[in-house]
């Protein structure tokens, strides 16, 4: 009986997590929509911000960016390629790795990227506040 109560109760918070990553995505999205974004754009966006790629370079390798964002390499690649038309960022063959390629903000999407971050943070914090 004890073993079913504790398997139940990892079920209920498995769940809860889930219900709580679906609020917070939708609440992102509602929020960024205003500013041509979705929360997986914004994503993309806060990591080629947040600083230097694993070998100190400003650009990432797009397998670099899937292993922070959670997507699928196709679906990245769709959205970077999306991103690039928009002018927010900008792709370019990886000089170690010809088959490689690279991913950087432009200007246009560090200052997008600038303006939507108080935005996004304002949503985490809301959502994700401790009750």
């Amino acid at each position: 009986m004890a073993a079913k109560q504790a398997e139940q109760a990892l079920v209920e918070r498995w769940r809860g997590i889930l219900a709580l990553h679906a609020r917070t995505q939708c609440e992102l999205d509602r929020a960024l929509h205003g500013h041509g974004l979705c929360a997986s754009d914004f994503e993309v966006l806060d990591v080629l911000a947040a600083g230097r790629a694993p070998k100190g370079t400003a650009a990432y390798r797009v397998q670099e960016i899937s292993e922070r964002v959670h997507l699928s390499q196709s679906a990245l690649s769709r959205l970077i390629a999306r991103l690039e038309k928009e002018g927010l960022v900008e792709r370019c063959m990886c000089p170690e790795d010809r088959r490689g390629v690279k991913v950087s903000l432009t200007a246009k999407g560090r200052a997008l990227h600038r303006e939507v971050l108080p935005v996004q943070r304002a949503v985490l914090a809301r959502t994700l506040a401790d009750d």
